[in-house]
């Protein structure tokens, strides 16, 4: 498969790229289609890094030195970067503010993710969403904090902004549908034959990051949404 390559970002040690969505970067389960042999082709010295999940578009970053490699790997377990996503949801979160979805996630069934606890056991309170008001333990999961905030509202979907303090894997995907507002195109955490999540993509775009680099300047990379998110 061949998408063309948008290049967002580029000095002698970092690299980002615009991922198109429906291109996995490496080979997964459900597909043998890469991305990553099409990026060296072009870009011969970048090093991954990153991954972002197949459906998700938006910001990649690469880099171009075994050095930036470390470095970039740090900052990811560390959650050192500041990121931000653009993502449309079904339903009203009726937020007043910025919401706090704080639930510890874990691995589940068949390459997926869960909250650790039950779903019956999730409360919200105000513009929070958490276990702690039932006092069930959380120590079988890892800690999962994701901000959110409305950009805008339909009959059918808000449109949100997203910043995950913390970087599990589907951590977006699985605290939406979690609390019962899946993304619009999210098969796997939602409800494939509910009407109101067709859409002909996962709802969901890398749109920001902002980069510490090693001499503590900042790098601010930006992906605008496409129409579809």
């Amino acid at each position: 498969m061949t998408t063309a390559i948008q290049v967002l970002y580029e000095d002698a040690a970092l690299f980002a790229v615009n991922k198109p969505s429906g291109v996995s970067l490496f080979a997964d389960r459900g597909s043998d289609v890469q991305w990553w042999p099409q990026l060296q082709a072009r870009f011969p010295h970048v090093l991954p890094v990153h991954r972002l999940d197949k459906g998700t578009s938006g910001v990649l970053l690469l880099a171009r030195t075994t050095e930036m490699q470390g470095h970039l790997n740090r900052l990811f377990q560390q959650g050192g970067l500041r990121k931000f996503y653009i993502a449309r949801t079904t339903g009203d979160l009726r937020l007043l503010g910025t919401g706090v979805i704080d639930l510890p996630l874990m691995k589940g069934r068949k390459s997926r993710y869960r909250v650790a606890g039950d779903r019956a056991a999730i409360r919200r309170r105000g513009d929070q969403w958490d276990l702690r008001a039932t006092g069930q333990a959380r120590d079988e999961g890892h800690a999962s904090v994701t901000k959110v905030r409305v950009l805008t509202t339909t009959d059918r979907y808000q449109r949100v902004l997203l910043r995950p303090l913390t970087g599990r894997t589907h951590q977006i995907r699985v605290h939406l549908a979690w609390i019962g507002h899946p993304l619009l195109g999210d098969h796997l955490y939602g409800r494939p034959n509910d009407p109101l999540q067709q859409w002909p993509r996962l709802a969901l775009h890398c749109h920001r990051l902002i980069v510490p680099m090693p001499d503590g300047s900042m790098r601010n990379i930006t992906s605008p949404a496409p129409e579809a998110v």
